[in-house]
């Protein structure tokens, strides 16, 4: 496994470390599936340790090149704390921040722009239940209608109030976003619920009547797949960072 030098700065914890190295690699994962929109949406995730202080992109990186050492520290209100030479996004931390707000066990936000998500966000009956990977969200998805740009505090709590405790929630005509009780979890949901939605694409494509499972079969099928309610992704995430160290180890530093 290839190893990059740390650039860990004095005054950060171990926990908020691996917090740091972690997220790194989210968004270089990210970068790796073509999920990211050039610098513009972002993922998330709270400092260990220090309620209400958050992790996130600097404003203006690419996700192929964000690293540990370069995440920015915000408060709720996407204030920086710190290093004031850094800038976030704090209109696009709105939305992470009023579900970080809502929903405590979701310690890290992921919300996208990925062609997948948006395709079936834009259709009126949104994701169906005709794959093994959407049968993941099977009746654990939410749907926030388009309301402009801006996001007000009025439409914060609408989002919040439909994406409830699911793990996932449609922005539509916008993106996805997925909440995580980890990083790794997180990731390997929107990854879940990409493939959910390029299957969806695909079979569509085909012009012939598509084949859903009874209620029934998806509902136990859910059961089977969330399993002992165990965060999601312990098993995928050191395969994905293996596959990450060696193609550039340097989201470590």
């Amino acid at each position: 496994m290839n190893l990059a030098p740390s650039s860990r700065s004095d005054g950060i914890s171990d926990a908020e470390w691996r917090v740091r190295v972690d997220l790194a690699a989210c968004y270089r994962l990210c970068a790796l599936r073509q999920w990211d929109d050039i610098i513009y949406t972002h993922i998330s995730a709270t400092v260990p340790g220090e309620p209400g202080h958050y992790l996130i992109n600097p404003f203006g990186e690419r996700f192929d090149e964000i690293r540990a050492s370069g995440l920015v520290k915000i408060d709720l209100q996407g204030r920086i704390l710190g290093d004031a030479t850094r800038r976030v996004n704090v209109t696009g931390f709105a939305i992470h921040g009023a579900v970080h707000a809502a929903r405590p066990d979701a310690m890290c936000v992921m919300h996208l722009h990925h062609a997948n998500g948006i395709a079936v966000g834009m259709q009126e009956q949104g994701l169906l239940p005709l794959s093994q990977h959407a049968l993941r969200f099977y009746e654990q998805v939410g749907y926030h209608d388009y309301e402009g740009l801006a996001l007000s505090a009025q439409e914060q709590g609408r989002l919040v109030q439909r994406l409830g405790s699911y793990p996932a929630l449609f922005l539509r005509n916008h993106g996805t976003l997925v909440c995580g009780r980890t990083v790794a979890e997180a990731f390997v949901l929107m990854d879940t619920l990409d493939k959910a939605c390029a299957y969806q694409l695909k079979g569509q494509s085909g012009g012939g009547r598509l084949v859903q499972p009874s209620p029934d079969v998806c509902r136990k099928t859910w059961r089977e797949l969330v399993g002992d309610g165990a965060p999601e992704g312990a098993l995928e995430w050191p395969a994905l960072l293996r596959l990450l160290n060696d193609i550039d180890p340097t989201y470590q530093q």
